[in-house]
C-alpha cells in the first residue's frame, strides 16, 4: 500500500515539472474557453430578466441495502426512491414581477376563492448560451412550483451589497434537451 501511494506521489511530481509548453492545451480548446457563456431561465415563453444564480440541477436516489437469508457478508446495494433537490434562482431586484407573481400564487392559495391555479406548477427551461445568443445547451424542468421566496435580501448600509429576490423551486423532474445543441 505504501508503495503504491509513493508511486502515485512520485508520477504526480513528474507530471507537475513537465514542461509549460507541453501542458498548454491545442488552438481548438482554447477558443472554446475564451468564448464567454451565459445562460437564461425561461418560463411561460420569455426570458426572465436578470437572473444572476441558478443551482445545480440535481437528482439523487437513496440506497437500499438488503441481505438474503443467513447471508453475513457485505449487503447488496439497490436503487431506492429518487428526488429532486430544490432549484434556486437568484437575481438583483428589478421592476420584472415574475418571481414575486409566480410565488403569489403558493401563498395566496385559499386566501381568496377567486384565484386560479390553473398555472401553479410550470415547466421551466434553462439554456446556457454562447456570446453569439447559441444554445449550446439545455435543460427541461417539469412541474416546478416556489416553495420560497425571499423578495429583499439582507441589507446593510456599510457594504456594497445589492437588493437581491430570490425563488426557491420544487420540481417533479428534468431532463436535457438533446436537440437544443443541433439548432
Amino acid at each position: 500500500m505504501r508503495t503504491i501511494i509513493l508511486f502515485t506521489i512520485a508520477i504526480g511530481l513528474l507530471l507537475w515539472n513537465e514542461p509549460a509548453q507541453s501542458r498548454q492545451p491545442d488552438s481548438d480548446q482554447s477558443n472554446q474557453r475564451d468564448e464567454q457563456v451565459s445562460f437564461h431561465v425561461k418560463w411561460d415563453g420569455k426570458v426572465i430578466p436578470d437572473i444572476s444564480f441558478v443551482s445545480e440541477l440535481r437528482r439523487v436516489t437513496e440506497v437500499v441495502e438488503q441481505r438474503a437469508g443467513m447471508e453475513t457478508r457485505s449487503p447488496r446495494m439497490a436503487p431506492g426512491f429518487s428526488r429532486n433537490l430544490p432549484l434556486i434562482l437568484k437575481r438583483p431586484r428589478t421592476s420584472d414581477k415574475s418571481f414575486e407573481q409566480w410565488a403569489n400564487k403558493v401563498w395566496l392559495h385559499g386566501a381568496s376563492t377567486d384565484i386560479s391555479l390553473k398555472d401553479f406548477r410550470k415547466d421551466i427551461r434553462i439554456e446556457i448560451v454562447d456570446d453569439r445568443g447559441k444554445v449550446l445547451i439545455a435543460f427541461n424542468v417539469y412541474r416546478c412550483w416556489p416553495s420560497e421566496y425571499s423578495a429583499l435580501s439582507k441589507l446593510e448600509e456599510d457594504s456594497q451589497s445589492l437588493a437581491m429576490e430570490t425563488l426557491v423551486l420544487q420540481y417533479e423532474g428534468w431532463e436535457r434537451d438533446l436537440s437544443a445543441a443541433a439548432r
